[in-house]
């Protein structure tokens, strides 16, 4: 392995000792493919893992960035260092982060204790651009306490994002009830914590008990999932769901099942990474290798059919 360059080096001893525009600087290098960027990860990396890794998923609209933001309030209150990872739908003009850096979460850009970044979700496969994961790392590495992974949406691509943190928050809101029927259909994973926002909704007490209908479904042993009722924009029931954090990271390290989460967190996003890379050099190989276009050309003509096309073309690439 080739020994990082000098950008890399140097950008890695400054984020390592917390430099927030070393921090932005490698996240873009990252963004951007750029082997900088990769270089760095790889100098930092024995250095990640002391963060706790905090997922939010949940319909547009619930009020996840107000209770990101009443969250963030109580950590630094806690003098904890915070990040915040929002993955955001792709802009198909700029490919930049349609919602830009989160207009709800102003009250904390000027807090040097506090990083934000958003990032497109480039509409890659699982809805997760190749470098999310490298941010979350990168942010990780910087010596951050706390960092929060903010995606749009309850579809399989979000929940694969949000499933490489250590606890799963799943918020709500009464008269959502296309989410709970997404909880039905097993389209989710069941999380870690609940919350119900918007909690002073008359259909509230509703919505709680079909979430426990739900609950009484799945195993019953282990990790019991909490449903927490908050008014975020008011800081109501924000403590509740600091506690329900703590005491889910308290569980899952007493029972050794944070370094099993981890492990197979970490061994998909190796996977993802190598299929990833594959493609794209399977997808170089077809521009430029005119054997690989008469191949193509067999499959369009109905004389080979595309499985086995595939396995030749995988042959051809494994040397």
């Amino acid at each position: 392995m080739a020994a990082p360059g000098r950008t890399a080096a140097e950008l890695a001893e400054r984020l390592l000792g917390g430099d927030r525009r070393a921090l932005a600087r490698a996240i873009s290098l990252v963004e951007n493919d750029d082997p900088e960027g990769w270089a760095l990860v790889r100098e930092v990396y024995p250095h990640t893992g002391r963060a706790a890794m905090v997922g939010f998923t949940g319909p547009p609209g619930v009020g996840k960035s107000t209770l990101i933001g009443a969250l963030v309030k109580n950590a630094r209150g806690r003098d904890r260092e915070v990040a915040v990872l929002s993955i955001d739908p792709s802009s198909p003009f700029t490919h930049g982060a349609l919602l830009g850096d989160r207009i709800r979460l102003t009250d904390h850009f000027l807090d040097p204790g506090v990083f934000i970044r958003s990032m497109a979700s480039r509409g890659s496969l699982g809805g997760l651009s190749e470098a999310t994961l490298q941010a979350a790392l990168l942010m990780d590495a910087a010596g951050k306490d706390d960092v929060f992974l903010e995606t749009v949406g309850v579809g399989q691509a979000e929940v694969d994002i949000i499933d490489h943190a250590d606890t799963v928050v799943l918020v709500l809101m009464p008269g959502s009830g296309d989410s709970i029927q997404a909880l039905k259909a097993g389209v989710m994973e069941i999380p870690d914590v609940i919350v119900v926002n918007k909690a002073d909704h008359p259909l509230t007490d509703t919505m709680v008990r079909e979430i426990r209908g739900v609950l009484s479904l799945g195993p019953q042993e282990g990790w019991r999932v909490p449903i927490v009722r908050t008014e975020a924009s008011k800081g109501a029931g924000v403590e509740e769901v600091v506690q329900r954090l703590h005491d889910h990271r308290a569980h899952i390290e007493a029972e050794g099942t944070l370094e099993e989460r981890r492990r197979r967190n970490l061994m998909n996003e190796v996977m993802a990474l190598a299929a990833l890379r594959l493609r794209r050099r399977l997808e170089e190989s077809v521009g430029r290798d005119p054997d690989v276009q008469a191949l193509l050309d067999e499959v369009v003509g109905r004389r080979l059919d595309p499985a086995s096309a595939a396995a030749q073309l995988l042959e051809r690439n494994s040397g």
